[in-house]
């Protein structure tokens, strides 16, 4: 089978997708070159004392390590010189950024986190970018505003992850279903390795970390419960499975299926993981492969954020077990 390039797939699929355009391809073309440069400095870490902390704190309230700083500047060096930003959001800074007048811009919203996972990173463990692009509202110009950022997951036209493991693969979504590519070193190419993905309507394998059940509340306890209890479609026990890189389990449960689970609790009861950089896009790809995605009472890409860095509980992976926990939390409600 002749080997298809990412590139090559993005133009072959162009017609179908309606907001396609050069820009638009443009803008992958360099995301994908962002992606590349993390990798190669990732497979590096170890030789270029690049591993460990800076010594800082982020927005978000968590030590900063060296790769999150590199991958964090890669990404915002190369996309505001992309022709297609008109404005980014990272994990890593505390206010939008804005694509200033000395590079030319275009009508599409960036919002990404350079480098999930890395805190696990000293420990060879896959980490990944994940990425998610908005059109801004028809209609507008001048300097972007917060509003035009701040809009609900159904809005993306495209969201995605680059995932540094063992190989380094692009999973991809332009809203024509999720297509998986593999770095191959030799060329320097991204080759289409895993055509139409899609999640099995039930899965084998659950995911959380059970070590915070002391801070869940009642419906989180009786759903981390049913799946130790049922049975799988063979009439098998489900498996518990936790890597704590949130695009590496992502990535099982997308192949595999079964549920992600990353619920509120006591400590945050608003939930940990960011809506628009981390949920909305793990949630596009998930219902583009016939997977649900919720906070346990509504579906991801309903929500609409509030702020740039608004969190939210996460339960994603395949339809049968998300609806199986969105009933509990539906019960536990009728019962409050």
């Amino acid at each position: 089978m002749a080997e298809v390039t990412v590139t090559e797939h993005l133009l072959f699929h162009q017609k179908q997708t309606p907001h396609a355009t050069g820009k638009f391809t443009g803008l992958l073309y360099d995301l994908i070159l962002s992606g590349k440069t993390i990798s190669r400095r990732i497979n590096k870490a170890g030789l270029l004392d690049i591993l460990g902390g800076t010594g800082e704190v982020n927005v978000q309230g968590e030590n900063v390590q060296k790769l999150d700083d590199i991958a964090n500047r890669i990404m915002i060096y190369r996309m505001e010189r992309s022709g297609a930003i008109c404005a980014m959001s990272s994990e890593e800074e505390a206010s939008l950024i804005r694509v200033g007048p000395e590079f030319p811009r275009g009508d599409y919203i960036l919002i990404f986190d350079p480098l999930d996972g890395s805190s696990n990173i000293d420990v060879n463990v896959n980490v990944g970018t994940i990425f998610s692009i908005h059109r801004r509202p028809e209609g507008r110009s001048g300097e972007v505003t917060l509003d035009e950022v701040l809009q609900p997951g159904r809005n993306q036209v495209a969201a995605g992850y680059i995932l540094y493991g063992p190989s380094t693969m692009l999973v991809l979504s332009t809203g024509q279903g999720v297509h998986g590519f593999t770095l191959d070193p030799g060329v320097g190419e991204f080759l289409l390795s895993h055509p139409d993905m899609t999640i099995p309507e039930q899965g084998k394998i659950y995911s959380v970390n059970e070590g915070y059940s002391r801070y869940w509340d009642a419906a989180t306890e009786e759903a981390v419960d049913w799946f130790h209890h049922c049975e799988t479609k063979d009439g098998g026990a489900y498996s518990a499975r936790y890597v704590g890189s949130l695009v590496a389990d992502f990535h099982r449960t997308l192949i595999y299926g079964g549920i992600y689970m990353y619920p509120a609790d006591t400590r945050k009861p608003k939930g940990k993981l960011r809506l628009m950089c981390e949920a909305s896009p793990l949630a596009f790809l998930a219902e583009q492969a016939g997977g649900k995605a919720s906070n346990g009472r509504e579906r991801i890409l309903d929500i609409y954020p509030d702020k740039l860095h608004c969190r939210t509980p996460l339960f994603i992976g395949s339809k049968k077990d998300v609806e199986t926990v969105e009933n509990i939390f539906a019960r536990h409600n009728k019962q409050a």
